[in-house]
C-alpha cells in the first residue's frame, strides 16, 4: 500500500503567446477589426468582460490529473470536457496507491489518519485474496475498492469550458480534495495564459 499526493500536469506544452494571438485572430472575424502587435491581451480581456467567451473554444489544452476516485467522478460530471480514465475493471490493482484527504477539520485529519490506513490496508489484502486464491477478475473484485483509491484521468477541455469548471472548482463551496486538485491546474493555466484566467481564484475562492 502506498498514499501518494494529487497531481495535474500540462500534457503538450504550448506558447501561450502564440495560443492568445490565434484567439485574437478568430475573434476579430465578429468585429471585423485588424489585430495589432500587442493587441491580443487587451482584446481577450474586452471579450471576456462582454461575456463573448465562445471564442475561448477555439484553443483546448489536456491534463493528466491524478486523484482519487470520489474527484474523478466530480470532474467527469463536465459533460463537455473529453476523459480517458484508469479502468478498475481492467486494471489490476496488485500494489494499491491511495489519496490522503487533506481535511480543514483538524480532528477529522486524526480519524483519517488512523481508521483510514487500517481500512486501506486491509482493502489491499481482501483485494489481493479475491484475485488471487479465489480467482475474481478485477471487474468484479472492484466492487471493495474505495473512493480514495488513485486513478489517472487525462483530461481535455476548451478555455471556455475550463474557465468554466475551474470557476466552480475552486470555489470555497467545492470539496477539498477537488479544489485542491482545480487550484493545480489554475495554477498552470494561470502561467500560461493569465489574462484569460486572472478573473478565477484569489481570495473571493480561498
Amino acid at each position: 500500500m502506498k498514499i501518494i499526493e494529487p497531481s495535474a500536469e500540462l500534457v503538450m506544452d504550448f506558447d501561450g503567446a502564440a495560443v492568445m494571438r490565434h484567439i485574437e485572430k478568430c475573434g476579430r472575424v465578429c468585429y471585423r477589426s485588424q489585430a495589432t502587435d500587442d493587441s491580443a491581451d487587451n482584446f481577450i480581456r474586452m471579450l471576456i468582460k462582454r461575456g463573448h467567451e465562445s471564442v475561448l473554444e477555439h484553443f483546448s489544452c489536456t491534463f493528466k490529473i491524478v486523484c482519487d476516485r470520489g474527484v474523478m467522478a466530480e470532474l467527469t460530471r463536465h459533460r463537455l470536457a473529453s476523459f480517458s480514465i484508469e479502468s478498475t475493471r481492467y486494471c489490476k490493482y496488485d500494489d494499491m496507491q491511495f489519496i490522503h484527504p487533506e481535511p480543514e477539520d483538524k480532528y477529522l485529519g486524526t480519524f483519517l489518519d488512523y481508521d483510514c490506513r487500517e481500512v486501506w490496508e486491509r482493502v489491499e489484502i481482501y483485494y489481493s485474496y479475491l484475485t488471487g486464491r479465489n480467482g475474481y477478475p478485477p471487474e468484479q473484485a472492484r466492487a471493495i475498492l474505495p473512493l480514495s483509491l488513485a486513478t489517472t484521468i487525462m483530461m481535455t477541455a476548451n478555455l471556455r469550458e475550463w474557465r468554466h469548471i475551474l470557476k466552480l472548482r475552486t470555489d470555497k463551496a467545492a470539496h477539498p480534495q477537488m479544489r485542491q486538485v482545480a487550484n493545480m491546474i489554475l495554477s498552470v493555466l494561470k502561467q500560461k495564459l493569465p489574462i484569460v484566467f486572472e478573473d478565477i481564484g484569489g481570495e473571493k475562492n480561498a
